[in-house]
């Protein structure tokens, strides 16, 4: 697959999980009556249904990436050059704020609304550390073993991880960057986009240390 093919796959695949995760929101909220607990759930199965479908759709082309976490350990692993990785995030950042866009023209809202939700705290931050850290994990050692269970996998841990984090399960530097322009159900503050994002890569780095140390200890 040329790259180019690679980088339209990344910016549509992250697009489109983008309008899925702001879409479900709205949608959500909306029907929810006020239940947030509704809400919460109509985002979680819309949001891991699409992962499963995205995924599946273009893991050939691209490896279905869709994540900086996801491009950062390849390159790290050797798997992915520079360049190539370079180029991967920015597809996903700007295929994320146009899935934002698509999610908001959807529903009839402006373009781009910066987000007022507040999402900040210890807890928080701990929480995407704990989800990161999962998410890579689980994505590095079934992709290895069983890769044809990545997509269900990768939907059913970012479904659970909705709700055994207090975060909802950002996980993604891309999603969380987009995710700050929909003043939605779905939406991070700004100013809370950097302290998540560290988070994040924290929890990424500490999923490689222990795949590579799983797999040395395999390969003895």
């Amino acid at each position: 697959m040329t790259l180019g093919r690679s980088l339209v796959a990344e910016f549509v695949g992250t697009a489109m999980l983008l309008a899925a995760v702001v879409g479900s929101g709205v949608m959500g909220e909306r029907l929810a009556g006020g239940n947030n607990a509704i809400a919460l759930l109509a985002n979680t199965l819309a949001t891991g249904a699409a992962l499963v479908a995205l995924i599946a759709t273009f893991a050939p082309a691209s490896g279905a990436h869709f994540n900086p976490l996801v491009t950062l350990a390849e390159a790290l692993l050797g798997r992915c050059g520079v360049s190539r990785a370079c180029l991967y995030l920015l597809a996903q950042v700007a295929g994320a704020i146009a899935g934002v866009v698509a999610a908001h023209l959807m529903f009839d809202l402006p373009w781009i609304s910066t987000s007022v939700h507040v999402r900040s705290g210890p807890a928080q931050w701990w929480s995407e550390v704990v989800a990161s850290f999962g998410l890579l994990i689980t994505i590095l050692q079934v992709a290895k073993h069983q890769p044809t269970q990545v997509p269900l996998v990768v939907g059913s841990f970012i479904a659970a991880a909705y709700w055994f984090t207090a975060s909802t399960s950002f996980a993604n530097p891309a999603v969380t960057l987009a995710r700050s322009l929909t003043n939605t159900f779905s939406g991070i503050r700004p100013v809370d986009v950097l302290p998540f994002i560290v988070s994040q890569l924290v929890g990424a780095l500490l999923a490689i240390g222990l795949h590579l140390w799983l797999e040395s200890e395999r390969e003895r």
